[in-house]
């Protein structure tokens, strides 16, 4: 197999040279910052630990910056493109720029949050610059959509990055570190400065990483049972849990019972625990009825 040219990758005069040719202008609404540096997406590639074997799917490509990278090292690369004329663009960009890898790239056009399959063998790893105003919901349906992801990196605004990665008991500890949690270990993997972005965002940008749990969370609750206890108790984050969760539960009696059943302290808030202690909550909801009162409809009462 030929090695990719050196100069395969896009620098500044490349993005804007095949963004005017493109009439393109990044648009605030898409969150789109394109990456006109080559060493930071080569490091980029280095932090996602992506390998010769690897089936790399990316959201949000853009001009083909990360793209080109990508395909330097994994075995196939598959990216999801909402914009009309950026999906439309891409595949030419790959062809001219690394002929000799166009055949292990597949663009798919269309809402990551929409995608249900991909083209080609499963995807074992995700790594993307993911527009800033979607990047918790796309990254939580990706990682549900295709447990085949063992893998991911992903590069988000900043504080998002805190979020994601925070721990129980941090003051930024919250629904999207609960979920992103359901599935993967979480961990910052670093920062990224803006200039190596253009247009430059206004705001810093923080690298993601995600390993699949090798076992799922030992429940017998389902992930939607679990995540309604999780945004019930992040939506009023300064009440205590037997408050937080009664509308969950039917009453903050019933909110009480369950979280005693869970070894759970109805005075503690939801920033405190973790997403098994979430999971066993959920298990118990029903621990507040009475036996001879099954009624379908008495917890929403």
């Amino acid at each position: 197999m030929s090695s990719p040219t050196p100069d395969a990758l896009l620098g500044p005069a490349d993005i804007r040279e095949l963004a005017a040719a493109l009439g393109v202008r990044p648009t605030k609404q898409r969150g789109q910052n394109f990456v006109i540096d080559a060493n930071t997406v080569r490091r980029i590639v280095r932090t996602a630990q992506v390998r010769p074997d690897d089936v790399v799917v990316e959201v949000g490509p853009g001009l083909g910056s990360l793209t080109l990278a990508l395909l330097e090292v994994a075995d196939r690369v598959t990216a999801v493109e909402i914009d009309d004329v950026l999906a439309a663009a891409l595949p030419a960009t790959i062809a001219a720029r690394m002929p000799e890898r166009a055949d292990r790239f597949a663009l798919v056009h269309s809402d990551a949050m929409h995608v249900a399959e991909l083209p080609g063998p499963p995807p074992t790893a995700l790594v993307a610059n993911l527009p800033y105003n979607v990047a918790v919901p796309v990254l939580l349906h990706m990682l549900d959509t295709f447990p085949s992801i063992e893998r991911t990196l992903v590069m988000v605004q900043s504080e998002v990055a805190d979020r994601l990665a925070a721990a129980p008991g941090s003051k930024v500890y919250g629904v999207p570190s609960v979920k992103a949690n359901w599935y993967a270990e979480v961990k910052r993997a670093g920062a990224i400065g803006r200039n190596v972005f253009w247009p430059a965002p206004n705001v810093d940008s923080g690298l993601v990483a995600l390993t699949r749990r090798t076992e799922p969370i030992k429940t017998t609750a389902s992930k939607r049972e679990v995540f309604a206890v999780v945004d019930a108790a992040f939506a009023q984050r300064r009440k205590t849990l037997r408050a937080a969760l009664a509308g969950w539960a039917g009453s903050a009696a019933a909110a009480e019972a369950a979280l005693v059943a869970a070894g759970v302290s109805p005075q503690a808030r939801g920033e405190a625990l973790t997403v098994e202690e979430f999971a066993l909550i959920a298990e118990h909801k029903e621990a507040g009825a009475r036996p001879e009162e099954p009624a379908p409809h008495k917890e929403y009462e």
